[in-house]
């Protein structure tokens, strides 16, 4: 992968920072590992640099991950050259590409989502030629759909998030959101879930203040989303993710929002580590817990949480600093556990918005994700 530097992050139409930047037969991925100190961008040229870009934490974020798979594999179709076989041949190295990508990070259900959907699509165009040049063709543009798809599904998701959130915050004139770990446009093709709901609260003039937490081990808080609160001028504050309780506790939080990576059929939630404690401190402390996610997210073929496979990352990441990325700070011969992600159970999460509306628990106390997923199907975000 080539690297260019740069003094500022590109920035999109919304003047939102741009993770993913792409036009035909080329892609350039923001290192986020190198955030807020250096600005660099890795050039993308085949699903090899794509797969050690996910792995490598060069781009993260659910939507982010499934979007920079599917364009780097478009990327290395597009500039491949004459292709010597059938449109079945073309599918078959399509297929092959996208299973080995998305072994990249097990835990993100986007990027497998979009593998199959990619699959559905280069098969139909199999069926209508027998073109390998057709295939790849399809395959591009269904590729390039999903960028300015994702950008629309956040832009809902945070029009939906704040409407419901102030409804919920009536009482107030203005009132104070946290988030934990990056769901902004460094996440996402651009302007966010979770962090894209504090942007359309900040719009609507209502937001008091946004607090972030550091988000250790990787400091995806600290590095990223005060990076992206800083650029766009939110009023906001970083705090240790081991002070989100007392915040809460001297009543300086009204709402809490995060992201995910999962969401299981009974609403059950992964995503970054630490986010389960902050669900358990906003229980006890009565302040409402929000997921934005797009529906892409939502795994309806596992029933619960139990069944959401967990990544565990390097030792590194701890025994290190800078998230892995410095020297050794702890003790030689320690032992480490360290997953990057943890499940909020259901009954913790007081609703979840998505793309289509927010998915309440009403009297029943369950989320029933099945029936929203049914009745939602088919219309626009």
């Amino acid at each position: 992968m080539a690297t260019d530097s740069s003094n500022g992050g590109d920035v999109g139409a919304d003047n939102s920072l741009q993770a993913i930047c792409y036009n035909r037969g080329s892609l350039r991925l923001l290192d986020q590992r190198k955030l807020p100190l250096e600005t660099v961008y890795l050039d993308i040229k085949n699903a090899a640099d794509g797969w050690h870009a996910i792995r490598d934490m060069v781009v993260r974020g659910a939507p982010a991950i499934a979007i920079a798979a599917a364009l780097a594999l478009a990327v290395e179709v597009h500039n491949s050259g004459t292709f010597n076989g059938t449109s079945n041949d073309a599918a078959s190295f399509i297929a092959e590409k996208l299973d080995y990508l998305v072994s990249s990070r097990p835990t993100a259900v986007n990027l497998a989502d979009a593998a199959i959907k990619l699959k559905e699509i280069v098969s139909g165009a199999v069926a209508v030629s027998s073109e390998a040049r057709s295939v790849y063709q399809a395959y591009i543009e269904a590729s390039e759909a999903m960028l300015d798809d994702d950008v629309a599904s956040n832009k809902a998701i945070g029009s939906y998030g704040a409407t419901y959130i102030r409804e919920q915050q009536k009482s107030l004139e203005k009132f104070s959101v946290l988030t934990h770990c990056n769901t902004g446009s460094l996440a996402t093709a651009g302007y966010g879930t979770a962090l894209g709901v504090i942007r359309a609260l900040h719009s609507a003039g209502v937001l008091e203040r946004a607090y972030c937490t550091e988000t250790r081990p990787f400091n995806q808080g600290s590095r990223l989303t005060a990076y992206e609160l800083v650029h766009e001028k939110i009023p906001a504050t970083l705090i240790a993710d081991s002070a989100a309780a007392a915040l809460m506790k001297f009543g300086r939080v009204n709402a809490i929002v995060v992201g995910a990576d999962r969401v299981a059929a009974n609403g059950d939630t992964a995503n970054k580590i630490g986010t389960y404690s902050l669900a358990l401190c906003a229980k006890h402390h009565k302040v409402p817990f929000f997921v934005a996610a797009p529906l892409t997210s939502v795994d309806l073929t596992l029933s619960s949480g139990e069944e959401i496979v967990i990544e565990e990352r390097s030792p590194k990441e701890l025994l290190n600093s800078r998230g892995g990325l410095g020297e050794q700070v702890a003790a030689s011969g320690i032992a480490v556990w360290n997953p990057a992600f943890d499940v909020t159970p259901a009954h913790l999460i007081s609703g979840i918005i998505t793309e289509k509306g927010v998915i309440t628990k009403g009297d029943s106390e369950s989320f029933n994700i099945n029936d929203f997923v049914k009745k939602t199907a088919g219309t626009c975000a």
